[in-house]
């Protein structure tokens, strides 16, 4: 079983020992980026086939079915199309810049899979402070889409790229204090050593993880729903609202720079996604303790593609919010709530010594009461960005 587990890793050394000793290390790094953009490039066009089929289904009409069996070579020609798309840049366009964008939003994101742990040993880089070069790497988003919305000489891309820019950096502050409580409970910024820290199992069967913490829990509801608004995921898909801004920062661009655009959205939420993982569901450990049988690669596989489905399902579900409604949801509730949560995982911390029977009831019953109450607190006082009530006077 250690042998199956710890297959890409004996792999990758194999492949690397082939080559001379002074350019194994090379060698190495070029296997690993070229498997990283092998998984996530056909994790990209599986998720677009994939989440077009889901809301078909969903939503009670067919998804892609004429492109190969079941329609699953849709992928394979919607990329065909893009590359051989007319490529039209404005005449006042920036050039350098307008062709600069798609690959500032894409190229960062690859290297914040570089400090994931996909399984036990399997991180490409393991950084002490793995964490912050994550959201140091993300924060390059933003860049990317002004950029895009400056460079087009376009009002409604300029426009789009503003709202996209504060709603992703409004939403940017709850991820952020989301995972603050994790990294308090592991002591630690590397991502691998805050796996560490979930493993084993409490009362022999429940395992350590985050989120069987009641901090743990409300972080990481918070963590997905800024994770949702941080990668223009419906219902918070306001920057390429096409009902009123044609379609944000994106107006200008066709083409294969069009696609760039998508698959550095997928991208970000394939990265967010693996985050939440590591930082709230155990990472690559397994839930139970006879079902370590499944390699811990396969753990990681399995609970990234149960988030991955739960986006497709909100997308499926839940209606747009106006920008308002979005920004005041962001700075009136979910922050104050971060912060909150951020406190009771403290104490959480502190009262781990505690050695009195029934210990563990109180902590918890202590945890959620008051993620209770501030919840029930700043929903009754946040009144959803709603203007007051119109009057409207008709000529007689």
């Amino acid at each position: 079983m250690n042998a199956l587990d710890q297959i890409f890793v004996s792999t990758l050394h194999r492949l690397a020992g082939f080559a001379p000793a002074s350019a194994r290390p090379l060698v190495s790094m070029l296997l690993i980026i070229a498997g990283l953009m092998a998984l996530f490039g056909t994790c990209f066009a599986l998720a677009t086939i994939l989440e077009r089929k889901t809301l078909g289904r969903m939503q009670n009409r067919y998804g892609p079915n004429r492109v190969g069996p079941f329609g699953l070579f849709q992928p394979i020609a919607d990329g065909v199309k893009m590359l051989i798309k007319e490529d039209i840049v404005p005449f006042s366009a920036d050039q350098a810049l307008h062709f600069l964008a798609p690959l500032v939003l894409t190229v960062p994101v690859w290297l914040a899979f570089a400090v994931l742990p996909f399984g036990r040993n399997m991180s490409a880089i393991e950084l002490d402070s793995g964490i912050l070069f994550f959201f140091a790497i993300g924060s390059a988003s933003e860049l990317a889409v002004f950029m895009a919305g400056w460079s087009s000489q376009n009002k409604y891309s300029l426009l789009g790229a503003m709202r996209a820019i504060a709603q992703m950096i409004s939403y940017e502050v709850p991820l952020v204090l989301a995972s603050v409580p994790a990294l308090i409970a592991a002591g630690s910024l590397s991502l691998p050593a805050i796996v560490q820290a979930q493993s084993g199992f409490a009362l022999g069967w429940v395992p350590r993880w985050n989120v069987f913490t009641p901090w743990g829990l409300a972080g990481f509801a918070l963590f997905l729903i800024a994770a949702t608004a941080e990668s223009n995921r419906c219902p918070f898909d306001l920057p390429e609202g096409e009902s009123e801004l044609i379609a944000g920062y994106l107006t200008e661009y066709s083409g294969f720079k069009y696609a760039l655009f998508f698959l550095g959205e997928y991208l970000g939420l394939f990265a967010v996604t693996g985050l939440a993982v590591t930082l709230f569901l155990g990472g690559w450990q397994a839930p139970a303790p006879w079902l370590q049988w499944l390699p811990t690669w396969g753990w990681f596989a399995l609970k990234f593609s149960a988030l991955i489905f739960l986006f497709i399902w909100a997308r499926a579900t839940l209606p747009r919010l106006r920008l308002d409604q979005l920004l005041h949801f962001a700075w009136k509730f979910l922050v104050p709530l971060a912060l909150i949560n951020l406190v009771v995982a403290v104490a959480w911390c502190k009262s781990g010594l505690w050695q009195f029977p029934a210990a563990l009831e109180i902590r918890w019953l202590l945890g959620a009461g008051v993620l209770a109450a501030s919840y029930v607190g700043l929903g009754r006082s946040w009144k959803g960005g709603y203007p007051e009530r119109r009057q409207y006077n008709y000529a007689q």
